[in-house]
């Protein structure tokens, strides 16, 4: 009788041929594989139960310390890629647990308060990127230093999702995800944030309707649904025509989606206006930093490898959600009183 995993893996034979197979992936470490679920289903289920996980619910995806209930954290912001990318996926006949263990994954090694936060420990720790810390996250900090032991096509898409300022598509394919499913994941993102975080400026008072380019209303859509309802369509629309060759996106589409990123970082991110909690936030940071590595044996765990210090403080304070720093800074820099 064929157990549930073999019929699992026949079922991945219907997808596309270009999909990613389950049964064909490799792990860093061997392991006997799970009767129930397959490669890529275990790989997003670790990666769900992961401390990590759990912390993106408190970690600031663009406001910090919002004081709303609406606005996204890392949290929902995964959920949301997550949805999208599935649904990419779906269209494409390409393998759905495999984009959503990326999607969950991608973003495990975000700082505290949001892009000010990476910006800073980037300062602390020449060319730290969160893409470079959520595999760390996974290949090692994870289980005590075990790591959660990620099939390859997962560790993959998660390395090489995110973009920056650089080009969405770049045109040197190698830069891109080896598998498609790595690539939906990698657009998906973009298409999540550019609209939620347009989304949430406008909830904030940094933005209204009539500041958003008449450009992305006209090309995209008026509404926050109707944007990602047109990209997504136009995704799915283009790579199917150009065979499955890679993840691809109409040239127009393509260009006004790169403008509305620009708008958001010259309107959003990093504005002027908020020159004084970046400020704030930099001492948060620092202070923390070098009051942890006066006395690390007293704030950070030991783990297996051969790490420096400051490489330890960077994983304990990249770990940490918005409220943790903000309360062990106040106790680190607070006097205590005896009342």
């Amino acid at each position: 009788m064929m157990d549930i995993v073999e019929q699992l893996e026949a079922n991945e034979e219907r997808l596309h041929p270009k999909a990613a197979r389950s049964a064909l992936s490799k792990r860093m470490r061997e392991e006997k594989k799970s009767p129930v679920r397959t490669e890529f289903q275990r790989d997003r289920d670790r990666i769900l139960h992961c401390k990590s996980f759990r912390r993106l619910k408190h970690k600031t995806q663009v406001f910090i310390s919002p004081e709303g209930d609406h606005f996204r954290t890392r949290l929902t912001h995964t959920l949301e890629v997550s949805q999208i990318a599935r649904t990419i996926a779906k269209a494409l006949n390409l393998n759905e647990d495999l984009t959503e263990a990326i999607a969950m994954g991608h973003d495990l090694g975000h700082t505290p308060f949001g892009h000010t936060g990476e910006k800073i420990l980037s300062e602390l720790h020449n060319g730290f990127k969160h893409y470079q810390q959520s595999l760390r996250v996974v290949d090692k900090l994870e289980y005590d230093g075990k790591g959660l032991n990620l099939t390859f096509e997962v560790r993959n898409g998660i390395a090489t999702h995110s973009k920056g300022q650089d080009p969405i598509i770049p045109g040197d394919r190698s830069k891109l995800p080896q598998t498609l499913e790595g690539q939906i994941v990698r657009i998906s993102d973009i298409i999540a944030y550019a609209n939620h975080d347009l989304d949430d400026a406008g909830r904030a008072g940094l933005i209204t309707d009539d500041d958003i380019p008449e450009s992305t209303k006209k090309c995209l859509g008026k509404t926050f649904a109707k944007r990602i309802d047109t990209i997504v369509l136009d995704v799915i629309h283009e790579t199917l025509e150009k065979g499955l060759e890679y993840i691809s996106i109409s040239d127009n589409i393509y260009k006004e989606l790169s403008n509305l990123r620009d708008f958001l970082f010259e309107r959003v991110y990093f504005v002027k206006e908020s020159e004084e909690e970046i400020e704030k936030i930099r001492r948060i940071i620092t202070t923390i930093y070098h009051r942890v590595k006066k006395a690390p044996e007293s704030f950070i765990n030991p783990y297996p490898g051969e790490d420096t210090v400051e490489r330890r403080i960077i994983d304990f304070i990249a770990g940490m959600t918005d409220r943790y720093a903000l309360n062990l800074f106040r106790e680190i820099s607070f006097p205590n009183y005896i009342g």
